[in-house]
């Protein structure tokens, strides 16, 4: 079945002195339909945390333009594109003297299939009309805390440290990364990309609603406004891609 897509990028500052966060849909300049989604959060002073997510960017196009899918797996090109981005970070640190670092997560489509991988606490949700099929799991102190049975899930939300990561691109450590992929993509499909300042004010619910029952634009314009409702004044960035497949019309 010929699938097509409604896509939308959007962000906003929250109530942050800087917006740190990048975001980006980047469309392959050989292959028709394929595509590559990123949201990277950048931590660090002052600048350090917009250059870092801005690396992140530059280097998931960079490498996109040499992705070959005959040559090379999906996974292989995302894998490649963090460890890059976190090496050139990593590296920055001596030069700027700044504490740079950045999530990433990044979604490939491909017809009839999509490849997805993260680091950090940016999420991909997959949602089949508005029932959530599968989200990313955080690499966060929390997350570590839920998996080995010392916390659960609702006392996760209110945790103090619940914003502490385990892994990063450019931190000390060589990072952690996790991946996936579907081939059983059908209309009514979605996928949200997000930092925590979007995703930390919904319910995965909410969330499925929201995108199933509006287009990829007005969707992202209600996420957002009600983001920043529930911030009530202390929100943080906010980045998100909403990508919506539906079955294509004859022409």
């Amino acid at each position: 079945m010929p699938i097509a897509i409604d896509v939308c990028v959007a962000q906003h500052q929250g109530d942050r002195k800087e917006q740190q966060d990048r975001v980006a849909i980047l469309p392959h300049k050989r292959r028709k339909g394929v595509a590559l989604a990123v949201v990277a959060d950048g931590m660090g002073g002052h600048t350090g945390g917009a250059l870092a997510a801005e690396q992140v960017v530059h280097t998931a196009k960079t490498n996109l333009e040499h992705y070959a899918p005959n040559e090379e797996s999906g996974r292989h090109m995302l894998e490649n594109s963090m460890l890059e981005a976190h090496t050139i970070i990593k590296a920055s640190r001596f030069i700027n003297e700044k504490d740079p670092h950045s999530t990433a997560v990044m979604l490939l489509l491909q017809p009839g299939k999509v490849s997805w991988g993260h680091c950090g606490d940016s999420r991909m949700y997959r949602f089949r009309g508005t029932a959530l099929s599968f989200r990313t799991v955080d690499h966060s102190y929390v997350e570590h805390l839920i998996a080995t049975g010392r916390i659960t899930r609702e006392e996760s939300l209110t945790h103090p440290n619940r914003n502490v990561l385990i892994t990063s691109l450019g931190g000390k450590e060589n990072p952690k990364f996790a991946f996936g992929e579907a081939e059983d993509l059908a209309d009514g499909d979605s996928f949200l990309l997000c930092s925590d300042g979007l995703w930390g004010y919904f319910t995965d619910e909410e969330l499925g609603t929201i995108i199933a029952e509006n287009s990829a634009r007005r969707a992202s314009e209600i996420l957002v406004d009600v983001a920043r409702e529930r911030g009530a004044g202390t929100g943080d960035n906010i980045s998100l891609v909403i990508i919506k497949l539906k079955e294509a019309l004859p022409a």
